[in-house]
């Protein structure tokens, strides 16, 4: 293979992706900014809400672990389900990751992604470049994604922001900005549960609601873990274990079982080590539904239906939607729409086979793209683990 392959992404998978590519001998060009997402969309002060033994990056020879990294950095070594991860720890573990295995990626945007006249894609850059690829790789992680509820997004026409009145929680690093504000955050995740903590923290007068009884849960600590299961990377019991291993199983169940797996395993759950935290600085409710956002004098108000019934308006000086995130193919801008009407769908998520490879001959998904036909795993940075030696070994069979 004498043209390299393009990677769009240069998060844990599109790095972990990469490295394997290149230990094949197939030459590559990543695009991205390393590690942005960790860096700039994730809130400062952040802890990972996965244990250290399932926050490593998946490489082709050994020496590159989280704890790799650690040792060389000198920092203690994370190494049981007890220890907890700080955002900016594997930020820097990802760039270092990068420099060691992955040197020379482009910092550049993909525009556009085509099918090539007679063979191959066309790709366009936001430097001006054009070239030619024989297989691409889209490892774009969570960027264009965010999820906003229809009655939450009819109050931003113009789109979430932080300056106006709703947001979406992707959008914030830093949120002292709202010391000595009344916040209000709208969901049930880690996500949630952490933006409120921060905010708190940072002066934040804070509420939460939360859609559904029961909405609002955290794990059991590694101690209290059922010991007669086996263990997986999120937590010992059977399900997990299979969903962790046998992922290439997952895209042979009906497509309705696989959307329902996907969004309900390893769901909405707050870590163990926030619920202290959380409880002693936060005002929690839980609703049926967020009926209508509007905005008054330019301060957002919601209406909100309780779990009785009965709807109140609860006003804030902003609201954060910690809403997560949707698949949706459309939101792929770089994809050519006739690239995209050529590829096999399901529910607006790619439809993969064998190697995490489209229907579209030479174009592969990984990480979350690719949750729907590989499981909840692809969410996760261990999945990496699965993902990226099978991606390589297909992609190097076929136009190696």
């Amino acid at each position: 293979m004498k043209q390299p392959v393009a990677v769009i992404g240069a998060g844990p998978y599109g790095l972990s992706t990469a490295a394997h590519l290149r230990a094949r001998g197939i030459p590559v060009r990543v695009f991205g900014d390393p590690m942005v997402s960790w860096r700039s969309h994730m809130p400062a002060g952040m802890l990972l809400k996965s244990t250290p033994a399932a926050s490593t990056i998946d490489a082709p020879q050994p020496g590159h672990t989280l704890a790799d990294y650690c040792a060389d950095a000198g920092i203690p070594r994370l190494l049981t389900d007890e220890d907890i991860i700080p955002v900016e720890t594997f930020s820097q573990y990802g760039q270092w990751f990068q420099e060691k295995l992955v040197p020379g990626v482009e910092r550049v945007r993909v525009v556009s992604v085509e099918r090539g006249e007679r063979s191959g894609f066309e790709l366009k850059l936001d430097s001006g470049e054009q070239f030619t690829a024989p297989a691409v790789v889209v490892a774009s992680g969570l960027t264009g994604l965010a999820q906003l509820p229809p009655a939450l997004a009819a109050a931003v026409p113009d789109g979430p922001s932080p300056a106006g009145p709703l947001s979406h929680s992707a959008q914030h690093h830093d949120l002292s900005r709202y010391a000595d504000t009344d916040l209000l955050v709208v969901g049930a995740g880690q996500s949630a549960l952490e933006t409120a903590v921060l905010a708190a923290e940072a002066g934040a007068r804070v509420r939460l609601v939360a859609r559904g009884r029961g909405a609002i849960g955290f794990g059991a600590p590694p101690w209290q873990q059922p010991r007669l299961r086996p263990e997986s990377p999120f937590g010992r019991a059977w399900t997990l274990y299979a969903l962790s291993y046998h992922a290439d199983q997952y895209r042979h169940l009906p497509p309705g079982t696989r959307h329902f797996l996907t969004r309900r395993v390893l769901g909405p759950l707050g870590a163990w080590w926030l619920r202290e935290r959380f409880q002693d600085q936060v005002d929690a409710r839980e609703m049926r539904r967020v009926v209508r956002a509007e905005t008054h004098d330019g301060r957002p108000v919601l209406t909100v239906e309780s779990l009785g019934g009965r709807t109140r308006e609860l006003t804030a000086d902003h609201v954060i939607a910690a809403t997560g995130y949707r698949v949706d193919l459309a939101a792929l801008s770089f994809l050519g729409h006739g690239l995209r009407a050529r590829m096999a769908v399901s529910r607006g998520t790619p439809r993969l086979g064998d190697g995490y490879a489209s229907s579209v001959p030479g174009l592969y998904f990984t990480g979350m793209l690719a949750g729907s036909s590989y499981g909840p795993v692809m969410r996760f940075v261990c999945g990496t683990e699965y993902a990226s030696p099978r991606l390589a070994r297909h992609l190097a069979a076929a136009y190696g």
